[in-house]
Formats: structure tokens, C-alpha cells, sequence
């Protein structure tokens, strides 16, 4: 069965609202592992607006999963990665202006400063995922890169309007994911996935793992957490 990794940053987002001090989501990563979740994600943006440090540095310490942190590939962010020692980080792009990543990073355009940053996270035994959109081109760039495993960036696929619409980037999700197998990479997904389109994405023989945040923290507001990630579970069956 596909791994679920679970996405807390929007914990987080709830606090920060408020500048105080709860919900904690350190809190949620003990109810998510024990719902059942196989990993825990997180992003730290270079502007905190959601996730902070003090969060990660504990949640490094108790994570009984595999902690992925999403970051951008800066040295600001290398250096913390240094000494937090997550399992995996997953290079995101980023804008200030953003509400919520839009899009896969560019590995081809940014392919010379990424490739010494990668060597750099290898050598602190670091495993590394890049967040790309379904795409031959940017998929060969990873893998020519050294990365072990790529995230497909399925917000197109979750944003489609229309039958006609919603087959054609679900077929582009199954091709980016058979011929990045093809290449060596394994593969995972994310970006909008919900329990109403999840099902097609999960049975995606490729896809080892999908990275889920924003309609599971939704959902937990009426059922709870644990609900929320069994729930989940089931429609990734």
C-alpha cells in the first residue's frame, strides 16, 4: 500500500494567527504517528510564516517515522538541515508572495547551484527529494542530479475542471511516474490531494508515497486528527 506521509504545517498556521502558543504541532505529530501515518512533513519557509525552528528541532527528536522537511535549496537552509539531521528534505521554490507553493522547482534552469548543494546534503547522509512538476524534461534533470527520489506535484491534477480535463493530467501524473521509474528515481506525490480525488493518484503503481497536509488538517476540525488520517487511509486503498 502507498505510504501516507502526513503534512502538519497548517497546525502551525493556526497558532501563528494568534502569536501564542497553541495548537502545538508537535502535539500533532505524536496523534498523526499514532493514527498510523508513515511520515511526517513539514515546510519551514524561509519566512516562517506557518512552521519555526523550535518546532522542527523537537519534532527531530521524537519522530519514531521518517521527518521530511520541505525547504528551499538555500545555505540558509542547508545550515539548519545540518544540525537538525532530518531524515529527508525536499527542495520546494518559494515566494513571499505566495499563499501556497505553486508550482515544481525549475531543476533544469537551477541545475548548476543544485547540484554541489545536493553533494553538500549527501555528504551529511541527508536523503533529497526535489518537488517537480510531471515533466520528462524536469525529471531527466533530477536524476542526471543524483537525487534518489522526486515528489510530483499534483495540483494540476486537483485543480482540473472537468471530466476531459481531470483524465488528461492524471494520465500526465501516470507518465511522469513510469518514466522517472524508468530513470532509477522512486517517486512520490503531493499538492492538493483530498479524499474525493485521491484514489486514482494512490493506485498509481509508481507512486510509493503521498504527502498530504491542507484537506487532512480541514478534515480534522470536524472528526479529529486520528479520523482524519484513517479516513485517508482507507481512500488510499
Amino acid at each position: 500500500m502507498t505510504r501516507l506521509g502526513v503534512n502538519i504545517d497548517h497546525v502551525a498556521t493556526v497558532r501563528e494567527a494568534r502569536k501564542i502558543d497553541e495548537p502545538d504541532p508537535v502535539h500533532a505529530l505524536v496523534i498523526a504517528e499514532s493514527a498510523g501515518a508513515d511520515g511526517i512533513t513539514v515546510h519551514l519557509r524561509g519566512d516562517r510564516r506557518h512552521m519555526q525552528e523550535r518546532d522542527i528541532r523537537i519534532m527531530a527528536q521524537i519522530c519514531k517515522t521518517r521527518l521530511n522537511i520541505e525547504m528551499a535549496p538555500t545555505q540558509e537552509m542547508f545550515r539548519i538541515a545540518c544540525e537538525i539531521k532530518p531524515y529527508s528534505v525536499t527542495f520546494v521554490p518559494e515566494r513571499r508572495e505566495e499563499v501556497t507553493t505553486e508550482g515544481g522547482l525549475d531543476v533544469l534552469l537551477h541545475s548548476k547551484t543544485l547540484k554541489p548543494l545536493i553533494q553538500d546534503y549527501h555528504d551529511q547522509d541527508i536523503h533529497i527529494s526535489i518537488f517537480v512538476d510531471p515533466s520528462n524534461e524536469q525529471i531527466k534533470a533530477c536524476a542526471r542530479l543524483g537525487v534518489e527520489i522526486i515528489e510530483l506535484n499534483t495540483g494540476r491534477y486537483a485543480d482540473a475542471k472537468g471530466e476531459e480535463q481531470h483524465i488528461l493530467e492524471l494520465e500526465k501524473l501516470r507518465n511522469a511516474a513510469r518514466y522517472a521509474h524508468k530513470t532509477g528515481l522512486r517517486v512520490a506525490a503531493g499538492h492538493g490531494l483530498n479524499l474525493r480525488n485521491v484514489g486514482p493518484v494512490a493506485a498509481i503503481p509508481e507512486v510509493e508515497e503521498l504527502n498530504i497536509g491542507h484537506s487532512l488538517i480541514g478534515r480534522a476540525i470536524f472528526v479529529g486528527l486520528k479520523e482524519a488520517i484513517n479516513e485517508m487511509k482507507e481512500k488510499m486503498k
